[in-house]
């Protein structure tokens, strides 16, 4: 598989494109910085210059053209303000979700946060992230040519991933891995029967592959 993934230098993106490379997909990783090139190549992915805040939905489409696969983990960071989760969190998602449309990418996975919701109420910067995440994620389920997953993780750890999770519709409020949640990424790149679920993801005791497996189709 030829695998395009938005937001390609972040923690969760550089674990999956490791494990995507290492069993022999073809990964791209969007960055926006060039500095930021090595990395990639170093997690078996290649770098591709773009930023998302800017770029046109015509040039993202030309980068996923060819693509079996598009995975949106992207975001703008614990330290960036209310302007740029609308510009990021939710504007680029919708670009890249307009982009793999037209490009025809139909696999579509979406990296959301647990509690991400349109009508979620608040003018705090966390606020702000989990409305600007509900309305992206809206958005990409309405695009009716997108086999979409959207999954949404608890808080994020960087402890060594377990191998082990909780993914269903509703799990509750829970810590998961990066490395779990990459797992689990990987995952879902593979399954399109996962195709029109939004899932919640913490740690748990189902191995990956057999947590996957459970849910799809459901």
């Amino acid at each position: 598989m030829r695998i395009v993934i938005a937001g390609g230098h972040g923690q969760i993106a550089l674990r999956l494109e490791r494990l995507l490379s290492a069993r022999g997909d073809e990964v791209a990783g969007i960055i926006r910085r060039a500095e930021q090139g090595d990395d990639l190549r170093s997690a078996g992915a290649e770098p591709v210059l773009l930023d998302l805040e800017s770029a046109s939905v015509e040039e993202v489409a030309e980068q996923l053209r060819g693509a079996d696969a598009a995975v949106f983990a992207a975001g703008a960071g614990p330290g960036s303000g209310t302007a740029r989760k609308e510009t990021v969190d939710k504007g680029a998602a919708v670009l890249f979700a307009d982009a793999a449309v037209r490009a025809g990418v139909r696999r579509f996975v979406v990296v959301s946060s647990m509690g991400a919701d349109p009508a979620h109420q608040g003018d705090d910067v966390f606020d702000v992230y989990l409305r600007a995440k509900g309305e992206a994620d809206t958005y990409v389920t309405r695009q009716g040519t997108l086999d979409w997953t959207i999954l949404r993780p608890g808080s994020l750890t960087d402890e060594p991933g377990t191998g082990l999770v909780r993914l269903e519709a509703h799990t509750g409020r829970g810590p998961v891995t990066r490395d779990d949640v990459a797992a689990v990424l990987a995952e879902l790149v593979d399954t399109p029967a996962t195709a029109g679920l939004t899932l919640e993801l913490i740690g748990g005791s189902t191995p990956v592959t057999v947590a996957v497996k459970s849910v799809a189709g459901n």
